[in-house]
This record gives structure tokens, C-alpha cells and sequence, in this order.
């Protein structure tokens, strides 16, 4: 067993675990996908701490519990095809890909997105398409989707993103202001959709034309 497989372990036990997070397919996707490998090489020895870490481009891996608690609040099953907003890393997309059939994934910065490509691939993942493109009008052309993640702050939910969700739908987003946000989940339901509040986060903000423009300050992303 190597170090680094330890150090997930660990991970999973210590951090993501001991705060609550309880769906087994998460915690497994957690402790198989090697966070180092989305991390730069300096950085790998600290890709097992439960705390955020710069990839580039001013943005960040979030932190692995945040990674843990959007997965298991998006409730993701192996049918569901999932839409990802900000695909940053690659991180949270490679442990969408391991829970669902498909991952659409959108990044505005092409840079990261050409990297998060080259990692999944090297890793023998093939169910995720990535574009660069604004994250907040969704990808209608392969809407409606079973799950929707926005990995950044928004001021509010986009409508694009609600309308690309499909019956029984569950979007999960950050809500707020630039700098703090709480995790809202929404439920499609038979009649109407149900908005109800999670956890208190901190991501860098939701650009596009129906987000945040760009010069709005937050402290980094998934």
C-alpha cells in the first residue's frame, strides 16, 4: 500500500467522515481518486490536508471535505448524467465520473480546462467531456441533465442551469455574496422546485453573463 494511499485513508476517516458525510460511493470515490494527481508537483505532499490549494490561473482545489459534502448533498447515482460548472482541477470531476454515467463538464479559463483534460486522461477516465465556455448559460445541447454542480459563487442561481435541469432534478450551487456563500440544493419536483440551504463555503466568484462579472474578489475554487 503506498504512502499516498494512506494518506486518503486518512483523509476520508479524519476530515471527511468525522464531519458527517456518511454516503458510501462518495467516501469510496474519495479515498480511489488520487488528489495529488491534480495538485502541482511541489505541492502533492499537501494534497491530503483538508484545506484548499492554488492550481494556477488565481484559482484553487477546494478542500476535500467541501469536495465530499457537494457530492453526497448532489446525490448522484450510476444512470445520471451530471452537468459540472467550473471543472477547475479536474478533481471534482474525476469523482462525478466515478458515481454517474456522464460528466459535461465547463471551464471559462482554457488553460485549466486543457490540464484537467490531460489528467483525466492520464488516469484511464472516459465518461467526462470538458469545453471551455461560460459555465453560467449551461450546455443545452446535451440538456436536460440528472445533476447539476457549480463549483464557484454565484450572486444567485442561473436560470439557464434550472432550465437545463430534468425531472427529479438536483442542482447543488454555492449562493452569496463574492466572498461567502452557503450551499443551496434544489429539487425538481412533480410541481414547482424546492430551494433549502446547506453549509457556509468560500469560493472564488461565478463569472459569466449571468454571475458575477469579472473584478468581483473571492478566495478560490474547486
Amino acid at each position: 500500500m503506498s504512502d499516498y494511499t494512506l494518506l486518503r485513508e486518512r483523509m476520508v476517516r479524519e476530515t471527511i467522515e468525522a464531519r458527517g458525510v456518511r454516503d458510501p460511493r462518495v467516501l469510496s470515490a474519495m479515498r480511489e481518486v488520487p488528489r495529488h494527481r491534480f495538485v502541482r508537483e511541489h505541492l502533492a505532499g499537501q494534497a491530503y490536508g483538508d484545506h484548499a490549494l492554488p492550481i494556477g490561473a488565481g484559482q484553487t482545489i477546494s478542500q476535500p471535505y467541501v469536495v465530499a459534502r457537494m457530492t453526497e448533498l448532489l446525490e448522484v447515482d450510476a444512470a445520471h448524467k451530471v452537468l459540472e460548472v467550473g471543472t477547475g482541477s479536474g478533481y471534482q470531476t474525476a469523482i462525478l465520473a466515478r458515481l454517474a454515467r456522464w460528466v459535461y463538464s465547463l471551464e471559462l479559463i482554457g488553460e485549466l480546462a486543457h490540464q484537467a483534460i490531460h489528467r483525466l486522461r492520464q488516469l484511464g477516465i472516459s465518461n467526462v467531456k470538458i469545453q471551455t465556455f461560460d459555465g453560467t448559460v449551461g450546455w443545452s445541447e446535451v440538456a436536460p441533465f440528472d445533476r447539476i454542480l457549480v463549483a464557484a459563487g454565484a450572486p444567485s442561481l442561473p436560470r439557464p442551469l434550472l432550465d437545463q435541469l430534468g425531472p427529479r432534478g438536483r442542482l447543488v450551487i454555492p449562493e452569496g455574496e463574492a466572498q461567502r456563500q452557503r450551499l443551496v440544493v434544489y429539487e425538481r419536483l412533480a410541481r414547482g422546485v424546492r430551494r433549502r440551504e446547506a453549509d457556509e463555503v468560500a469560493f472564488v466568484p461565478l463569472l459569466g453573463r449571468h454571475g458575477w462579472q469579472r473584478g468581483a474578489g473571492g478566495p478560490g475554487r474547486g
